[in-house]
């Protein structure tokens, strides 16, 4: 049985489940398993986007998939010329050092010569208007069902080369007059972020939140995010009014995502609690796991966190020694160890193929639907 709703049939998908995913193999078989794969696409280069997009597209056999950005509306900027230089140039001295600090203090080594070089300014070059709109353009020439943005109202040329596409637009929104100012931009879906998500998220509720939106969406079909990750929470997402649900904490626990095992233990040992918002990876407020990485920021004598895109280009560095020695068992790398992961991290117990979470998501989503629908007698 399938759950059939507006976006549903907008999207030309089998069930109301997105997956959204910086790992292509996540996107693939969210995809293969009848909801839409959405790939988090910020952190590739232009070259390494249309790479991904193309496996994608090999795997899936036709299926519908989308690809997901971040477009914020404010940055800050630099010379458009010589743009990481001029970024790098707006870090201060104090930042730097305190965290050439914090790497003594735990210990973490180098990376070692001759390991692949990590992804690091890139960030910063595709965070600003120019390399957003690098990748755009190389996403639109890929036949992407959907197109969403995060952080902000799309631009309006964003809006009006997917619609001539035939691109389904969807941006993400964290109170309701975000929702408005979407409308106006012409979005097409409206995701409704609730503050138990993880990565960027504001601070009202899903529950509370997404009636609201759905209020505000004059028609548009909604999606539910931030606390879903089974199919009880994709219920609930149903009967707060939304047409789907929008799920990205819950491929963390998958045997496809890319995030390291390292990490992957520490969501495993987690409670729900040990989430925090926090500007401190990326320079806005963004649901990561507590460590001993956020009490070093959190003291009286540490710096205030940069702006996006200078915190990412002064601590990704950082984390890429971080990731490389935690991978080792590094002791010091374990305690600063953190990534971003909503509330349901309390919920993880072990690693799930992606086809698996999707499918007892729907079937326990239908199970709990059939048993509300009993109860009305």
């Amino acid at each position: 049985m399938a759950i059939r709703t507006a976006f549903t049939d907008l999207i030309g998908i089998e069930h109301p489940l997105v997956g959204f995913n910086r790992s292509p193999a996540v996107v693939a078989e969210v995809t293969k398993a009848g909801g839409l794969g959405v790939l988090a696409a910020t952190a590739y280069t232009p070259e390494q986007l249309d790479a991904q997009l193309t496996w994608i597209e090999e795997q899936v056999g036709g299926r519908p998939y989308g690809v997901d950005l971040l477009v914020p509306e404010k940055v800050a900027l630099g010379d458009p010329h010589d743009l990481i230089a001029s970024l790098r140039a707006q870090i201060p001295d104090g930042h730097r050092t305190f965290v050439e600090r914090l790497m003594e203090k735990y210990d973490i080594p180098a990376i070692p010569e001759g390991a692949a070089a990590p992804i690091n300014d890139e960030i910063a070059a595709a965070l600003n208007p120019e390399g957003a709109r690098a990748l755009l353009d190389v996403a639109f020439t890929h036949p992407i069902a959907l197109v969403a943005n995060a952080l902000g109202t799309p631009p309006a040329s964003l809006v009006e080369q997917a619609r001539s596409l035939g691109v389904v637009v969807a941006a993400l929104v964290g109170q309701a007059k975000h929702a408005r100012r979407q409308v106006a931009a012409g979005v097409d879906v409206l995701v409704a972020q609730g503050t138990e998500a993880g990565g960027h998220t504001g601070i009202i509720a899903t529950t509370v939140l997404t009636p609201e939106v759905v209020s505000e969406a004059q028609g548009r079909p909604v999606l539910a995010a931030g606390g879903i990750a089974s199919g009880e929470q994709m219920a609930a997402g149903l009967a707060l009014g939304a047409s789907g649900v929008w799920c990205g904490s819950v491929w963390l626990n998958s045997i496809e995502d890319i995030t390291p095992s390292a990490v992957k233990d520490k969501f495993l040992a987690a409670n729900s609690s040990d989430t925090l918002r926090s500007p401190l990876r990326t320079g806005k407020p963004a649901r990561q796991l507590r460590s001993a990485y956020h009490q070093e920021w959190e003291a009286a004598d540490s710096p205030a966190p940069l702006p996006m895109p200078l915190q990412p280009m002064l601590v990704n560095e950082a984390f890429n020694r971080i990731d490389a020695a935690a991978a080792s068992g590094h002791p010091g790398a374990l305690e600063l160890e953190t990534f971003f992961v909503g509330q349901v991290v309390g919920s993880f117990s072990e690693l799930r193929p992606t086809r698996r979470i999707v499918t007892t998501m729907v079937r326990d989503c239908e199970a709990r639907l059939r048993t509300l629908a009993d109860a009305l007698g």
